[in-house]
């Protein structure tokens, strides 16, 4: 699995926690191992500009999922993009500052929301949405299992 990450949020970021939840939720998906993914952390400004340009929202936001080859998910190794190239699934951006504050309302660390928001760039590439309530109780159920097992699985 190819996880390219860049930190540029001016904030202190364990990004090799964040590449760990992002390849174990992708293995636990059954993505082809040779799939690509691009993780940002940006700050305040840059996500706002972002949440703006291509969502149409107002002042930044937590984590923004762009797929690159949406309908065209690697699924696993007997499955492959046209011409047997893995698919480039797209870009999570995160934005540490925004993470850090949701963290002291949610009541865990700053760590953890960045890593329950990879979890969920990573299933908004996969196709999960939660628009529609049952979209919300699929992808928010995936969500919380995945990272439960990650957690058991660091841990022990």
């Amino acid at each position: 699995m190819s996880i390219e990450i860049a930190n540029e949020s001016g904030v202190t970021v364990d990004t090799d926690a964040v590449l760990a939840v992002a390849r174990y939720a992708l293995d636990e998906m059954g993505v082809n191992p040779l799939a690509e993914l691009s993780v940002l952390l940006v700050d305040v400004d840059y996500m706002a500009e972002l949440n703006h340009r291509w969502m149409g929202g107002d002042g930044p936001t937590d984590v923004l999922a762009f797929p690159m080859d949406e309908g065209n998910v690697d699924h696993g190794p007997g499955e492959s993009t046209p011409g047997g190239e893995p698919a480039l699934l797209g870009d999570i951006v995160l934005c540490p500052e925004i993470a850090a504050k949701q963290a002291v309302t949610a009541g865990h660390s700053a760590a953890d929301e960045l890593h329950l928001l990879t979890v969920h760039g990573v299933l908004h590439l996969l196709g999960y949405d939660h628009a529609e309530p049952e979209e919300e109780r699929e992808m928010f159920t995936l969500q919380a299992r995945l990272l439960t097992s990650w957690q058991a699985a660091r841990s022990s």
